[in-house]
């Protein structure tokens, strides 16, 4: 019976006991007992629909209603978290309700719990990330310091060139905690963004000046875009966005083809600005893009150790460009080339 409440049950019982005593009293005035009064035939079943009717009732709240409601209640509570019960007497269908809030109790039950289970794999695999991003300049600060010890002292030659590596080590085993500590501060929202008024054109010519040395390492050319010749005022915190596109220039000159190019352009869209930075290198493929911005994550682990990285660059122009309320992309062709985006509020 769809949509059934206690009355409805209580009566369609009653009646159906009614019917059967009415027809069995009929059957019995005209085959049994001819002088069965009338009123008996009529008032009996009526009386016991009355009786039967409380009965049932009763019953029905008794044993099932309060504990469907006990049910319900504790329901209630473990999705709210608090002993707090709606009120449901007067509630006409307490069990459809009850049904629809076990289905919806269910699913977001299995939705945390697969959420936990990502989460899980992902603190995992975090975890050995950073043992072996950690492990890597430690292992080799104590090889050069115990081949050292073990008698290198001895060669002047050998002792400058140990130590100097084991210096370069460490510097990569700060920058790694460094920008762990960043990217921390950022997620627990404790970094506090400055946001002003600025040229990011400029801000861009400013950190081509400072990779100029390395761009031309590799004989790369750093350039703007056509029609990015002009000023283009965003509001934002300059020293993050800076971090931003120091980050994301770097990466397009380390993995750019030599004697290319690295290309910075804007876009004026309504009340945004997109900044795109493009190089012609060896470009990334699609089963990859997904997990760029993922901490220590490295399509080639081995060429980005090389490199100098902490592996967190992307994590942290992720992270400062979501701080804005904006978004990064990336886009990228195998042999062709990659580029990343991100948008800032303009100021008009």
């Amino acid at each position: 019976m769809k949509n059934a409440t206690q009355k409805s049950v209580s009566l369609l019982v009653s009646v159906l006991i009614a019917i059967f005593l009415l027809v069995g009293l009929v059957i019995i005035k005209f085959s049994v007992d001819e002088n069965m009064p009338f009123y008996i035939i009529a008032a009996l079943p009526l009386l016991v629909f009355i009786i039967s009717f409380l009965l049932v009732y009763f019953t029905v709240e008794e044993f099932i209603y309060r504990r469907v409601k006990l049910i319900y209640k504790i329901i209630t509570d473990l999705k709210t978290g608090k002993n707090v019960l709606r009120e449901q007497k007067d509630s006409p269908n307490i069990l459809d309700d009850v049904k629809a809030q076990v289905i919806e109790f269910s699913l977001k039950k299995s939705a945390e719990i697969d959420e936990l289970k990502k989460l899980e794999k992902y603190r995992k695999e975090f975890l050995g990330n950073v043992s072996h991003e950690l492990k890597t300049p430690i292992f080799n600060i104590q090889g050069y310091l115990e081949t050292l010890l073990d008698g290198g002292l001895e060669d002047s030659k050998i002792t400058r060139d140990y130590i100097e590596r084991a210096a370069k080590n460490a510097e990569r085993l700060e920058n790694i905690v460094a920008d762990l500590l960043l990217i921390s501060q950022y997620e627990a929202g404790e970094l506090q963004l400055h946001i002003e008024t600025f040229d990011i054109r400029q801000l861009a010519q400013d950190i081509f000046e400072s990779l100029k040395m390395q761009a031309e390492q590799r004989n790369i050319h750093l350039q703007f875009k056509e029609e990015s010749n002009k000023l283009f005022k965003v509001e934002a915190d300059k020293n993050s966005i800076s971090q931003v596109l120091y980050n994301l220039i770097t990466n397009a000159i380390k993995y750019g083809h030599e004697s290319g190019f690295v290309f910075v352009g804007f876009y004026e869209r309504d009340e945004k600005l997109l900044v795109e930075i493009s190089d012609n290198g060896i470009g990334i493929e699609q089963r990859y893009l997904d997990r760029l911005f993922e901490r220590f994550y490295r399509v080639d682990k081995a060429r980005s150790r090389d490199g100098g990285g902490t592996g967190l660059g992307l994590s942290i122009v992720k992270h400062i460009i979501e701080a804005h309320g904006e978004t990064v992309n990336v886009r990228s062709t195998v042999g062709i080339g990659t580029t990343f985006g991100f948008t800032l509020r303009r100021s008009v």
